[in-house]
């Protein structure tokens, strides 16, 4: 069975550029064989910018094209510009979903990389201190990852990106309220999006 490069949700189409991730978090989807009946796990390896283009086509067919996989889109940087020039260049719209480590993995800013080339970044916040998000998102960057990411946020925001933060229902009203306060504190919108079960 050929692997799954991009997959349609809704009126958006979704690429899968690898399954590697810097989070194993308790309720990602990833523990699942299947997302919306997609089989997402990449068994041949990871796909080509050329590759995933030729199956997006016409991108003004969708209303956004997302980098959100089963793996952390910025781990495969480059492809991600090529493909992101690509789409613009034919009109369309691009939008990142992260967990806002793509500095600490490329060893370097990548903000300067995503200017101009992105529409829209949503940052997984998921937890409003650097513990409480080590125990949910068990990040190979420890306690450290929170930091890494806010300081992602805050330069993607300073860069003139279009970003915001996301958590998902599913830490409870109290946290969300913690998560917005610190959302509030680095001046980045905090979206609560429902649990994926």
């Amino acid at each position: 069975m050929k692997d799954t490069y991009t997959y349609k949700i809704g009126e958006s189409l979704y690429l899968n550029l690898t399954n590697r991730c810097s989070n194993r978090c308790t309720f990602c989807v990833r523990g699942k064989e299947t997302y919306e009946g997609y089989a997402l796990w990449l068994r041949g390896g990871e796909p080509t910018a050329e590759e995933v283009l030729s199956e997006i086509g016409d991108p003004k067919r969708f209303r956004e094209i997302v980098f959100c996989g089963y793996g952390e889109p910025t781990y495969r940087l480059d492809a991600l510009c090529k493909i992101s020039d690509a789409v613009h260049a034919q009109g369309g719209k691009t939008r990142l979903n992260t967990n806002g480590h793509g500095s600490a993995i490329c060893g370097r800013d990548i903000v300067p990389d995503l200017a101009g080339r992105l529409d829209g970044i949503n940052v997984s916040l998921n937890m409003p201190d650097a513990q409480g998000y080590n125990e949910v998102c068990r990040s190979i960057y420890k306690e450290e990852g929170f930091s890494i990411l806010l300081d992602f946020a805050r330069r993607a925001k300073a860069a003139g990106l279009n970003v915001w933060f996301s958590v998902v229902d599913c830490i409870g009203e109290e946290k969300v309220a913690a998560c917005r306060k610190v959302a509030d504190g680095v001046g980045i919108p905090l979206r609560v999006r429902p649990m994926i079960s």
